[in-house]
């Protein structure tokens, strides 16, 4: 599942810094990294998911990260928060702590010095709310 994230969070950053068809990209990479089956299809609800669903994710982000408007993060975080959420809330499928190990460890390798932190203050607030 790790490489169906990286894979989601690269299609979901370049659609978000330049307007293309998140659906060729999603393929190009999927088929440039030649992934399972499994992976691609991960991979492809995670993408799908948060297009989907992005309007209410980010009024989740804003809620919890109010000294942040979304437009201004940094495009890495706000799309690990994306996908986090979506998995935490609408998923489904993805423990709400597992999501947010994954979200830090994806802030770690692809986000800026204190993105980790960041990303798991805000995850950390909005599980609290989804365990309610």
């Amino acid at each position: 599942r790790r490489q169906s994230r990286i894979i989601a969070l690269q299609v979901l950053y370049e659609t978000d810094v330049a307007p293309r068809d998140t659906n060729a990209v999603l393929e190009r990479r999927i088929g440039e990294d030649s992934v399972p089956v499994a992976v691609a299809g991960f991979a492809r609800d995670l993408v799908n998911g948060v297009l989907e669903n992005r309007e209410e994710i980010d009024k989740i982000v804003a809620r919890f990260a109010p000294s942040w408007p979304v437009h201004q993060m940094a495009v890495v975080d706000r799309n690990i928060l994306r996908m986090a959420i979506f998995e935490m809330m609408m998923g489904g499928e993805t423990p709400p702590k597992v999501a947010i190990n994954e979200a830090v460890d994806l802030a770690k390798a692809f986000g800026s010095d204190s993105s980790s932190k960041f990303v798991n203050g805000v995850l950390g607030s909005v599980m609290e709310t989804v365990e309610l």
